[in-house]
């Protein structure tokens, strides 16, 4: 562990798991590939963990709770979410139809709640399916058309439950950046996590979300930093992914462009982009999402590699980042 979330007593590694792909997003992943992955991101020393019920319906909990049961307590960090609880659905047990992407039975359906009793059986439901007595770290997740409640119920809730103890940190996790802004400025919050705005191709969180982070002391988790697969590799394909949708045109080329700078000064593009995400301060941690345990070594691996200062130089003088971010 490397850093504390915010003014919180909870460590989190500098590189974390995702579990979005372990639970089954897209495609399906066998149970022991998974278990695999989990085993190999301990092995590299990833102990921050993040997952949420909508990962496949809660099967990201449930093979996370397996894979680190045995595991001592103490040496790991948890992170899950509030706000889609998970409701039985028998008619769908079987189809693999999941709405959300996910390969599993549709035997549950995700309702939207972010209200104080939402909280509570949210959390209950995640610690069943984890196998654990305690979570380090409680997000609300994905609030964008439910500010007013996830304000109003969802925080309150789980501020009281960090003050009696029951959980570590609190905070919220999005795919933009502006919502996170306030729940930075107008709430009291350890952490947020953002996903894809704090990428070598999307920089929008600098405009005020990070400035923010650092004057209250919040610390950012950084997710989604290849993007969903376009910085994933050196040679971004022509069928590569932008926020999980096809890479329009002029954003490849782009990639494409800051893919050859980096092997100008020796860097592969997923290194790059790695570094570029956990080079501010206010930066705890680097979520990379895997669904192989080879996966999770390539990873580690890049993010182990030093990025000379000058490639950011030279990123921002032909104009493929902006110069008032340069780590």
């Amino acid at each position: 562990m490397s850093a504390l979330l915010g003014r919180s007593a909870v460590p989190v590694s500098r590189i974390g798991l995702g579990t979005a792909p372990l639970g089954n997003l897209y495609r399906e992943v066998p149970d022991a590939d998974a278990i695999a992955t989990i085993d190999q991101a301990w092995a590299r020393g990833i102990r921050f963990f993040d997952t949420a019920p909508h990962y496949g319906l809660g099967l990201a909990e449930r093979r996370l709770g397996v894979a680190l049961s045995g595991r001592p307590r103490a040496q790991y960090t948890i992170s899950t979410k509030i706000g889609r609880l998970l409701v039985p659905d028998p008619a769908g047990a079987h189809r693999r139809d999941d709405e959300a992407g996910f390969d599993v039975p549709a035997d549950h359906r995700r309702v939207w709640d972010f209200s104080a009793d939402g909280v509570r059986r949210s959390l209950e439901d995640s610690l069943e399916r984890l196998g654990l007595d305690r979570i380090d770290l409680v997000l609300i997740h994905d609030p964008d058309d439910h500010w007013a409640e996830a304000a109003g119920q969802a925080y309150p809730a789980l501020h009281d439950l960090r003050a009696q103890g029951v959980i570590g940190a609190i905070g919220a996790g999005m795919n933009q950046a502006a919502m996170l802004t306030r729940f930075v400025t107008e709430t009291d919050v350890d952490a947020v996590l953002v996903a894809g705005r704090w990428t070598l191709l999307d920089q929008s969180a600098a405009d005020e979300l990070l400035p923010a982070c650092a004057r209250r002391g919040v610390s950012v988790l950084a997710a989604g930093v290849f993007n969903s697969g376009l910085l994933a590799t050196d040679d971004p394909p022509a069928d590569a992914t932008y926020d999980y949708q096809p890479a329009r045109a002029e954003v490849r080329e782009r990639a494409v462009a800051i893919s050859a700078v980096c092997r100008r000064h020796g860097v592969a593009l997923p290194a790059a982009a790695i570094a570029f995400a956990g080079a501010r301060p206010e930066v705890a941690s680097v979520l990379l999402g895997a669904r192989t345990a080879a996966e999770t070594a390539a990873n580690t691996a890049a993010a182990a590699v030093p990025v000379p200062g000058d490639l950011w130089t030279e990123l921002a003088e032909e104009g493929l980042i902006r110069p008032d971010v340069l780590p």
